[in-house]
């Protein structure tokens, strides 16, 4: 068995992420083996040998191999192409997927590892321009021995190893704290539009917001309040739940007067309960009924719903609102979808395709629905609505798909 000090390094891929992480190496003393399409990647790396003809001369020197390519096919060119590393894959040999791909990728690339005797990891990396200085956090996937296997090589470049769990964790773990950093990039987006039309430098409330929590701890208090299980204390999102709903309250009030659009402020507001891992449980009588009502109504057919009827002073709009949303929609005995599923199917015997099209719209924008599985339920409630009637059930559907498709950002392939 090769000793843990005598463990040879390979690297594969010399961009920011893997050309951070051979210095590292080379730095730690573990100099790396190294291949990149690019004859001169390693001009510009400080320790780093030239690179080799192809990933598999890296894999008959090297005991672990970090992967950093760009894409999918990218990885599986490299790990399983004609010059891959399992093609000149020795025992012992562990691979580390520092790309970031779809979750079936890394089982796909895994089990083609599994069948060649070889070691799998995947790896989410983060920060990535800390690559060079031994300062990334390497997020992994993995079967522990693997995990033991390469760990003298990932200290190496990395300064703290978080073993997240099975093959796929890392990955997982990786798009998550994504999603917390962009969802907070929105965040402090409408924050600052709001302060800024309020008249205040967002510097103020950038100066507010480091001095008061200057480690951040309040961005990821709510994972930290977590009991010993996976769900939140009810208890705990009971006692926060006030103070939550009238600060973003206040928010909305503030907004709509500087006439500031804060669509996420919406959202949170509206899924505020759903937040707090609380049953959605409507208020006794007055305007809290009535303001959970229109939250109600939001979270039904997606945030800022329910403005048409704020403000209207009528009996039967009172009663949709008090009544229809707050104590029938709001009830737990079945879900937002199942009762959608519910109205569609009452909507489409009486052939209103602007209801069917609002109904429909709600589905989408809570993605509770595909366009796919929305066209299946034309033809389904046609057998027993009539062919006539669902004629309006199509048109409905068919507006609704079209405008949720028309809101939504192209793709980066649309793009091209």
């Amino acid at each position: 068995m090769t000793e843990v000090q005598d463990l040879g390094a390979g690297v594969v891929g010399l961009g920011m992420i893997g050309g951070g992480v051979a210095v590292s190496l080379a730095r730690s003393g573990r100099v790396p083996a190294v291949h990149d399409i690019r004859a001169d990647a390693s001009a510009n790396l400080a320790g780093v040998p030239d690179p080799l003809a192809s990933p598999a001369e890296v894999a008959r020197t090297a005991d672990v191999v970090m992967v950093a390519v760009v894409n999918a096919d990218q990885a599986r060119e490299v790990i399983g192409g004609e010059n891959g590393l399992l093609s000149a894959a020795r025992p012992g040999l562990t691979i580390v997927l520092l790309a970031t791909v779809a979750l079936p990728v890394v089982h796909e690339l895994g089990a083609l590892c599994a069948r060649h005797d070889v070691g799998f990891l995947d790896c989410g990396v983060t920060p990535g321009d800390k690559a060079a200085e031994h300062g990334m956090v390497a997020i992994l996937g993995g079967e522990q021995t693997t995990v033991d296997a390469a760990r003298p090589v990932l200290d190496g470049w990395a300064k703290k190893v978080v073993h997240c769990g099975p093959l796929g964790a890392g990955m997982a773990t990786k798009i998550a704290r994504n999603v917390i950093t962009y969802g907070s990039w929105r965040t402090v987006s409408e924050a600052a539009a709001l302060a800024r039309a309020a008249g205040v430098d967002p510097a103020r409330l950038a100066e507010v917001i480091d001095t008061a929590d200057p480690e951040g701890r309040t961005l990821l208090q709510l994972l930290r309040m977590h009991g010993p299980g996976d769900a939140l204390p009810d208890a705990v999102g009971r006692q926060i739940e006030p103070l939550m709903t009238k600060d973003l309250d206040a928010a909305r009030d503030l907004a709509a007067a500087l006439g500031v659009d804060v669509p996420l402020v919406d959202v949170v507001r509206t899924r505020a309960r759903q937040t707090l891992e609380l049953a959605e449980q409507p208020p006794a009588a007055g305007d809290d009924l009535h303001r959970f009502g229109l939250d109600m109504m939001d979270q039904v057919y997606g945030p800022g719903f329910s403005t048409a009827v704020q403000g209207a002073n009528d009996p039967f709009t009172d009663q949709t609102v008090d009544y229809l949303f707050a104590q029938v929609w709001g009830r737990e005995g079945l879900s937002v979808r199942d009762r959608r599923l519910l109205t569609l199917g009452v909507a489409a015997t009486v052939g209103r395709a602007e209801l069917i099209q609002i109904i429909a719209n709600g589905g989408l924008v809570n993605d509770e629905f595909t366009p796919d599985q929305l066209r299946e339920a034309v033809l389904h409630l046609a057998v027993y609505t009539g062919w006539c009637k669902a004629t309006a059930t199509h048109a409905g559907i068919t507006a609704a798909i079209d405008a949720h498709t028309a809101a939504q950002p192209p793709t980066a392939q649309e793009q091209k």
